[in-house]
């Protein structure tokens, strides 16, 4: 079992950086695969971005490759996304997800633990 708990999101311009954090419990942290997905109202969750459980085969979807990139410190047992060059179209909920798995999966369904969410809002 695991809890996330995400923080950093706010209000940006457009052009403009936030970095979020997702904190995790549990003394298995570095066995998981970290993900991060996004939601607007009236819209289905949507991928991010995922990495490993040793930090390495980070995976972006497109809209994010290039102003974003996902870290972790399994010491912290913590995952970041820092998203630069922000766009109003990157408004949402952002959720952090967990999986015990050595695979980086890319889906919703493919995730077992959430948390609540963090919200960014970037205005034009």
């Amino acid at each position: 079992q695991v809890q996330l708990v995400e923080s950093g999101g706010g209000l940006v311009q457009a052009g403009g950086s936030l970095r979020l954090s997702c904190a995790a419990s549990g003394r298995t942290f570095s066995a998981y695969t970290m993900g991060w997905f996004r939601q607007t109202p009236g819209k289905e969750r949507e991928f991010v971005a995922a990495i490993s459980w040793s930090g390495g085969r980070p995976y972006y979807a497109d809209s994010v490759k290039g102003r974003f990139t996902i870290s972790r410190d399994n010491a912290k047992n913590t995952v970041y996304l820092q998203m630069n060059s922000l766009k109003p179209e990157d408004t949402a909920v952002y959720y952090c997800a967990a999986r015990p798995s050595i695979i980086v999966p890319t889906t919703i369904s493919d995730y077992d633990y959430w948390g609540q969410g963090t919200q960014v809002t970037v205005s034009s």
